[in-house]
């Protein structure tokens, strides 16, 4: 069970990472899945989608939690029951979650130089970047991964990454920065924070 990493950001707020290894019969073995998880997975083409979402499950139980504390609203948010705010990612070979007493966000990317490819479709002006500096695609993947975070908090129909969510500029070494949406007469702004795990880029955030 290669519960791959356990970050305590504070007392009542940790991260787990989990590194997918096993196979997907393992998975389901070891997973304690609901009538309805399995109908998701059937509805699932992917088999590395399968394995995410039941390294996700394992993660839960690693937390104390399983499926049946586990629900999602009408636009697909995934909640606890006993209150405590969760946030879900999956990418490729690792799934991660986030459980907090605060309303938060979680997003886990593998880090690819195609990013470079679409950064004028999410980047906003205001988030100056040196395209020639060895850390563009790690940037460009952070700025990606708080727009994603935010937009789990914020599941709001019509929020464009490039106009409405803005990332403050950040060097990596800070690991933290903040974030604001400006979305119609909505102005919320989020506390950020992220890690590099190997070739993935962890970000998570919280509404200040």
């Amino acid at each position: 069970m290669p519960l791959h990493q356990t970050i305590q950001h504070d007392a009542k707020t940790q991260i787990l990472v989990w590194n997918i290894t096993e196979s997907l019969i393992d998975l389901f073995d070891s997973a304690n899945v609901t009538d309805q998880s399995l109908f998701r997975i059937g509805n699932m083409k992917s088999e590395s989608h399968k394995r995410g979402f039941l390294a996700v499950r394992m993660l839960l139980q690693h937390a104390g939690y399983t499926d049946h504390d586990l629900y999602y609203d009408a636009f697909g948010k995934p909640h606890l029951r006993d209150g405590t705010h969760i946030s879900i990612s999956h990418s490729h070979e690792f799934s991660a979650v986030i459980l907090s007493d605060k309303i938060t966000g979680l997003d886990l990317e593998l880090r690819r130089e195609k990013i470079a490819l679409i950064a004028d479709k999410f980047i906003e002006p205001s988030f100056v970047l040196d395209k020639t500096a060895p850390d563009y695609i790690n940037k460009l993947t952070v700025n990606w991964g708080v727009k994603e975070a935010v937009f789990k908090v914020c599941n709001e129909k019509g929020i464009s990454f490039k106009d409405h969510i803005n990332v403050e500029p950040f060097d990596m070494a800070d690991r933290k920065t903040t974030a604001h949406l400006h979305f119609k007469d909505v102005k919320r702004q989020f506390s950020v924070f992220f890690e590099e795990i190997g070739d993935y880029s962890l970000v998570y955030l919280f509404e200040v």
